[in-house]
């Protein structure tokens, strides 16, 4: 039975395979780490992912759900197009997928992307030179990064062209005006490089908001900070380590997004 303030619509579990099942459990996962961050933006936003194993099937969130609602078996499953798949009391909140479905459709790697509206996102993304490579933690998105000039409310498909050129094969985007987007092999390695992409844009805005003069790394310091990095990312810590711990702190809090 939900929880008081949740929606009961019983469980899609044994109607899906387990490859999708899985991919339902992580991204609902992801959606409620979003929400307890405070990355959220009401109902606004998207996180998708590519279930394993279909012809472009994918997993978004329903229309009029908060992110700390979310739950494996209320996302909606859709094709490129955004029209749903499964029986469901629900709709897809289809008015941002036009930028999810034009990765995924042009990137077979991107199985997973996440969009959001962060105040730290927004603001950097409103400044001319964008993000800048001010700490250790800035080095990753930075070195990925690519952007995309604000065209309106992304509804358009006209836009879907102009986006995938602009991101290229970077694994993040940022919109200009809009805010930040990331695209992962898994939803593990996509909420990773979100997770600092946005503590990048909230470092910069702090230390900016600070006026001190500033000090910047040396060449040589970024040269070595751009190896290692490599070298890290080579190891698979993102489904490895991180989205095993981030699943049970989820659990902790509240594990009906199992549901």
């Amino acid at each position: 039975m939900a929880k008081p303030g949740m929606l009961d619509i019983g469980s899609v579990k044994d109607k899906v395979s387990a490859a999708e099942w899985e991919t339902r459990v992580n991204l609902a996962a992801a959606y409620r780490m979003v929400a307890h961050l405070g990355w959220d933006d009401l109902i606004y936003t998207h996180i998708s992912a590519r279930i394993p194993g279909t012809d472009h099937h994918f997993l978004i969130n329903p229309l009029g759900l908060m992110f700390e609602e979310i739950t494996a078996s209320s996302l909606v499953k859709v094709d490129l197009s955004g029209k749903q798949l499964m029986d469901t009391p629900f709709i897809p909140n289809a008015a941002g997928f036009v930028i999810h479905s034009a990765i995924h459709a042009a990137r077979d790697d991107a199985m997973c992307v996440l969009h959001l509206h962060t105040d730290y996102g927004i603001a950097v993304s409103n400044q001319k030179d964008g993000l800048l490579p001010m700490c250790q933690s800035s080095i990753p998105p930075w070195m990925t990064v690519a952007y995309h000039d604000y065209e309106g409310f992304a509804v358009n498909d006209g836009e879907k062209e102009r986006l995938v050129a602009d991101m290229g094969t970077k694994n993040c985007l940022i919109l200009r005006n809009h805010g930040t987007l990331t695209a992962g092999e898994s939803v593990a390695k996509a909420f990773e490089m979100m997770f600092f992409l946005e503590k990048a844009c909230r470092v910069q805005i702090l230390t900016q908001s600070a006026g001190a003069e500033l000090h910047s790394p040396s060449k040589e310091a970024m040269d070595n900070a751009m190896r290692d990095v490599r070298v890290v990312a080579g190891a698979n810590g993102a489904d490895n380590f991180v989205w095993p711990a981030i699943l049970r702190k989820m659990d902790r809090l509240d594990p009906s997004f199992r549901d």
